[in-house]
């Protein structure tokens, strides 16, 4: 097991790309956009020599880290001696059961297929595949080199050995496994995305303001960024599909996305990404308070 494929470049995927190379895996990362291939090796290196400056690694650690990350922009080709596959593409259903159908097609017979899925069920993507018993879920976390928690969800038809495998092998990477089962939300995004969701109704109807509900959130319950803030760190259109997917699973109106969140997607406030959110980040990427007020 030294070949681990991960399957797009964005935040997520870099991150993940980058965990197991410095772990000394070798990492074929890839993505159908060489553009975004090339931003991905740049902000992995970025983040390496932000730790070499810091004195976590050394350079010879990050040099070599880097020469564990082969890029490529045809999943048959990066996938072809691949012992795990990681998809880490946008949360999106069809997406991603396109992709599953597409490596299960190529990948060599005992290739085990996972799934970064916020909240997307793994025994659906599995369906998809000849290969159920070897398809879970890995669940990480963002900033994925610095965080350690792991998510590790078992679709119906997961297998123990897989199950095993994949929590023996986030201990390798030096994260913390945790074992959920498959339904919507799964642990993380089931608590976490409710209370997003009800912040942002706390400022829909004009009980506090943006930095007024954070600071209560920081002060009151010791969390380390407020929910709003939190919100544009995730993205803003990735917390509403999020939701979408919890709502449509559990047809339960607590999980129905609040309307001022569904707008300020649709006008492309998307949170850090789009340089706008609850915050301004316009000028650098630390939340500042916006000159306009929210109606």
């Amino acid at each position: 097991m030294k070949n681990i494929a991960v399957i797009g470049a964005g935040t997520m995927g870099n991150g993940i790309a980058h965990t197991f190379a410095q772990f000394n895996y070798n990492v074929q990362l890839i993505d159908i956009s060489q553009n975004s291939l090339d931003k991905a090796i740049a902000a992995i290196n970025k983040n390496l020599t932000r730790m070499v400056v810091k004195e976590k690694i050394t350079n010879a650690d990050k040099e070599r880290t880097l020469a564990n990350i082969t890029t490529y922009t045809s999943i048959k080709e990066g996938t072809q001696y691949a012992s795990l596959v990681i998809e880490a593409a946008t949360e999106n259903l069809d997406l991603k059961l396109k992709i599953f159908k597409e490596l299960d097609e190529v990948c060599p017979e005992d290739t085990i297929l996972a799934t970064n899925t916020s909240s997307i069920s793994i025994t659906q993507i599995a369906s998809k595949t000849n290969r159920p018993d070897q398809v879970i879920g890995m669940h990480f976390m963002n900033p994925v080199p610095i965080m350690n928690l792991v998510e590790i969800i078992r679709g119906y038809n997961t297998s123990n050995e897989v199950m095993k495998f994949t929590v023996d092998l986030s201990k390798k990477i030096q994260k913390t496994p945790v074992e959920v089962n498959d339904y919507p939300g799964f642990v993380a995004n089931r608590i976490l995305m409710p209370m997003i969701n009800e912040s942002i109704e706390t400022l829909y109807n004009g009980v506090a303001g943006v930095l007024e509900i954070d600071t209560v959130m920081k002060l009151g319950m010791a969390h380390p960024m407020g929910p709003l803030q939190l919100a544009d760190f995730i993205g803003l259109d990735v917390c509403l599909s999020i939701l979408e997917v919890m709502y449509d699973g559990f047809k339960n109106p607590k999980y129905a996305p609040c309307p001022l969140l569904v707008n300020m997607v649709r006008a492309g406030k998307l949170g850090v990404k789009s340089g706008e959110g609850f915050y301004d980040y316009s000028k650098n990427r630390k939340a500042e308070i916006l000159a306009k007020q929210f109606e």
